[in-house]
């Protein structure tokens, strides 16, 4: 039997600079309708820690919220403006970092046939990483895999006919086919338990750098916005179809490990469901998409692309700072001292 899944919100999180504090100290300080003046976005670097974070505690507001934040910050008008503001900075850094193109089917072939081979993280963790870099990664990752699925669940209402039935099924063993202990985010709640970890919601949310952040910032930038729903599904079949490989290498590095074995069952879980998700994805849900929109067909390329950008990044973070001995999580903080800081922060980035 596991132990119950933590359901509380969690605490502000410290702010990395001007944008994260302004947000976090408006949100902290008073009820909805009651915006501070914008601090101004244009020297905030879009794949930077400030940015970025100040995105992901907007983004959170339709998550679970914020100890002590009036829920009713959710609509607000000035910060569903400034989110959008944000967000478009952060969607032209990224189209302009990939190749794009329309042929969903090409781009989706490139990334089903990779494998975990060398240079890759899970290669990595499997063939010489250490028990204390497994629990780095595991400390990264917790911030999508304890919300794992709900970012997704925006596009359901965003799809019609065969497609949504399809996303629908493979969504429901996201949530463990209606049995809460099976849950994905259940299973990572009691491998955080189990390697000794915190298993709380956002737990690590301060300690995770900018390339984390982006990784889950992106699925609910895409969720969030119905005329992105085309690359929703790139991203999902993407992470569909790389789980695989990946999860087999790590289960491999696991029991080499000798790690306890709620680690070892996540990613057993995701070798043999995601395998099955992604013909499910390619299948019935990109190409009935694609066969009743076809002008999606370049959102879903970029959907595709972003993901693997982002993924890239984060892994050259991983492996840069493993290979140099270093922690990948930010571990030194510095205070960040502006006219609104009324809490320690950290540097962007």
């Amino acid at each position: 039997m596991t132990v119950d899944i933590d359901v509380r919100a969690r605490t502000l999180p410290m702010p990395r600079g001007p944008v994260s504090c302004w947000v976090i100290a408006t949100l902290g300080d008073g009820p909805a309708g009651s915006m501070r003046p914008n601090p101004g976005l244009e020297h905030a670097d879009p794949l930077g820690g400030d940015l970025q974070l100040a995105l992901q505690v907007c983004y959170e507001i339709h998550y679970r919220g914020f100890v002590g934040v009036d829920p009713d910050w959710e609509w607000d008008p000035d910060l569903i403006r400034l989110r959008g503001q944000m967000e478009r900075r952060f969607l032209r850094r990224l189209r302009s970092e990939v190749a794009g193109g329309a042929d969903a089917d090409a781009e989706l072939d490139s990334v089903s046939v990779a494998e975990a081979g060398d240079g890759s993280v899970a290669a990595y963790l499997r063939d010489q990483g250490t028990w204390d870099q497994m629990r780095e990664y595991f400390a990264h990752r917790s911030i999508y895999h304890l919300k794992e699925a709900d970012p997704l669940a925006w596009a359901i209402p965003r799809l019609q006919g065969a497609p949504k039935a399809a996303f629908v099924a493979v969504e429901f063993d996201e949530f463990g086919g209606g049995d809460g202990e099976r849950m994905h985010s259940r299973l990572f709640s009691d491998l955080l338990r189990a390697a000794d970890l915190d298993a709380g919601y956002l737990g690590y949310l301060d300690d995770v750098p900018p390339e984390t952040l982006a990784t889950v910032n992106l699925v609910s930038t895409f969720g969030l916005h119905r005329s992105l729903r085309g690359a929703l599904v790139g991203h999902f079949a993407t992470a569909e179809a790389t789980t695989p490989p990946s999860a087999k290498a790590l289960v491999a590095g696991l029991e080499r490990m000798a790690a306890p074995a709620e680690c070892v069952l996540f990613y057993t879980e995701h070798v043999e469901a995601d395998a099955v998700h992604e013909q499910v994805l390619r299948r019935d849900v990109v190409d009935g998409l694609l066969a009743a929109e076809p002008e999606l067909a370049a959102d879903v390329v970029f959907g595709v692309q972003a993901t693997e950008f982002l993924e890239g990044r984060l892994a050259a973070h991983l492996l840069h700072s493993w290979s140099a001995d270093v922690s990948s999580l930010l571990a030194v903080r510095e205070p960040w001292a502006g006219p609104v800081a009324a809490r320690a922060s950290t540097m962007d980035g």
